[in-house]
């Protein structure tokens, strides 16, 4: 009696698990997914940026007349951290973008932010002002030292897209 019971045991176990895998299958096939959706949501960091211009020392830079195709992704502003303002977003082709300032030293906070970029001794002009180029493995990053904070447009991004970023930074 105690081998029948076992082997009973096991069946339905393997019974079990095929009712539960079509289950599985059918909810895969019928709930509505979609693999090429972006998962990255959007935020709104206008409040953020109002209370980050109260508080900084320094004119904080956001972007204005960007195409609406980039997308913003994070913000910050962290007092204690030098006075450290981040904006980041996706441009159009999904690459990352991301608007830094701080008071903190130039050469150290650039280099952090930049992921170990280092400076080319190139410049580039960008809507009138002069851009020092720095370079990285992994983000390039466009440097403007000055106002009160050192500026930095850093990102996987093509230097194209960069410069567009910087180009459209307004200050208040």
């Amino acid at each position: 009696m105690a081998s029948k019971r076992g082997k009973q045991t096991v069946r339905d176990m393997f019974l079990s698990m095929a009712v539960v895998s079509a289950a599985a299958g059918l909810v895969y096939i019928f709930i509505p997914h979609d693999e090429n959706a972006n998962p990255v949501k959007a935020v709104d960091y206008r409040v953020e940026l109002l209370t980050a211009r109260r508080a900084a020392p320094y004119p904080v830079a956001a972007p204005d007349g960007l195409a609406k195709e980039w997308k913003p992704t994070s913000v910050s502003y962290d007092r204690k951290a030098g006075n450290s303002w981040h904006l980041g977003f996706l441009d159009p082709e999904g690459k990352y973008v991301a608007v830094e300032q701080s008071t903190s030293p130039a050469k150290k906070y650039v280099t952090e932010v930049s992921r170990d970029a280092k400076d080319t001794g190139r410049t580039r002009q960008v809507a009138g002002e002069t851009w020092q180029h720095w370079k990285g493995e992994k983000y390039d990053a466009l440097v403007r030292q000055g106002k009160g904070a050192t500026t930095v447009v850093t990102g996987s991004a093509s230097t194209e897209r960069l410069a567009e970023m910087a180009a459209a930074l307004k200050s208040s």
